[in-house]
């Protein structure tokens, strides 16, 4: 399907060489409307010709506007495009569709029209990424970067009563959820935005992309045998199954952000985005 031109302007650089950052819309095949950004070169299309586009998926009800520094950096040398999933950002809310299968089609849908892609997905949006291997395969992807999440290797992470907390009190839940997820301080302007945002899909939908039903045999077997350049970028919490999956699949390139939470590319922009480029441009 052809995506339309940018609709809307959220940011206009003062800088030449800073890109402006846009918005469009796309409606999937089930009629449910997904937001996007973009963001292009000022010197526009001859910048980007040949090399691939990258696209950002954000983690469970996070808005694509928390790539806000990617979008700024990648778009100087890039055409980059941030999504918010169904549900997520400025999306629509439908009341369906939080499964992996159906994430994996919205993804789809919106990589379709577009050459090579540099697919970025962060939390869930690697489980997402993952998906959409297993259901449309690789062709059109230039490479991954999953970034901090659980990608079937072991070690397991360790149970978890979020769920139970969700369900008992969300806002609190969320919140707590939103301050842990970075090491170094944010606004708490940024902290409510981000807080808000993460409320607006229905309970039942957000506790449904908490609990896609396949074993995690399921992802490592993807992971493993993915063709194209990997990148997996992970805290703490997940270098233990970085190593076993490069040693398993010894291409895959790992990056241990040491110093910082859950949303690395927000606590460590620079490094991120330097290895995100990088990457691009190899891919």
């Amino acid at each position: 399907m052809a995506l339309p031109l940018a609709a809307c302007t959220v940011h206009s650089a003062a800088a030449d060489a800073e890109p402006a950052v846009r918005n469009f819309q796309f409606t999937t095949d089930d009629g449910v409307r997904l937001n996007v950004l973009e963001a292009l070169p000022s010197s526009a299309l001859p910048a980007t010709e040949g090399k691939p586009v990258i696209v950002l998926v954000p983690g469970w009800c996070m808005p694509a506007t928390i790539w806000q520094p990617q979008l700024q950096a990648l778009g100087q040398r890039f055409r980059t495009l941030a999504l918010d999933p169904r549900g997520q950002g400025d999306s629509d809310i439908p009341a369906h569709g939080y499964q992996a299968e159906r994430r994996a089609s919205d993804l789809h849908e919106l990589l379709a029209p577009l050459p090579r892609v540099v697919l970025v997905g962060w939390s869930l949006g690697v489980l997402d990424a993952l998906s959409l291997v297993y259901q449309f395969g690789d062709s059109q992807l230039a490479g991954l970067v999953l970034v901090d999440n659980s990608v079937g290797e072991p070690p397991a992470p360790h149970p978890s009563n979020f769920i139970s907390e969700l369900r008992a009190n969300r806002s609190t839940t969320v919140e707590r959820f939103v301050r842990a997820m970075f090491a170094r301080p944010q606004p708490e302007a940024q902290i409510e935005r981000i807080k808000q945002a993460a409320m607006k899909m229905p309970l039942d939908g957000a506790i449904a992309l908490l609990s896609y039903p396949f074993p995690r045999e399921h992802w490592r077997n993807i992971a493993r045998s993915f063709s194209k350049p990997l990148c997996y970028c992970v805290t703490g919490r997940y270098l233990e199954q970085a190593h076993n999956l490069q040693r398993e699949r010894p291409a895959t390139r790992v990056e241990w952000f040491e110093h910082a939470g859950h949303a690395l590319f927000v606590d460590e922009p620079e490094r991120f985005n330097r290895i995100v480029s990088n990457f691009a441009q190899s891919a």
